[in-house]
């Protein structure tokens, strides 16, 4: 679990520090690809309380999801379709599906 939250921490000091700002025609691929992140990231917290956690596939699965999710994108984009509104929606279920298990998982103990 520790693994998870310094990521999220390193994250969001490196946002709030650089003061990045993001083009608006890179906007849905940004979305997309921290939709894929965070959702990657609930990942990680539910099989750390499930006792499942393992870092190779932590980093791995946030790489390629976050990469995958920004290059369908892209691809979509290309070829006239929305793609990655259908990556939001299966990325936003996701991370609810994850919030209420991790939430019963907390309750439970």
């Amino acid at each position: 679990m520790l693994l998870p939250a310094m990521a999220l921490l390193l994250g969001l000091t490196l946002g709030f520090v650089t003061k990045a700002t993001i083009p608006g025609h890179l906007a849905p691929y940004t979305a997309v690809a921290l939709l894929a992140a965070f959702d990657t990231l609930l990942g990680g917290c539910r099989a750390a309380l499930e006792g499942m956690f393992d870092d190779k596939i932590f980093v791995s699965g946030l790489l390629s999801n976050t990469l995958l999710a920004a290059l369908l994108a892209f691809v979509g984009d290309r070829i006239g379709i929305n793609l990655y509104l259908a990556a939001l929606v299966a990325f936003g279920v996701r991370i609810f599906e994850n919030l209420a298990i991790i939430r019963r998982l907390l309750f439970t103990r």
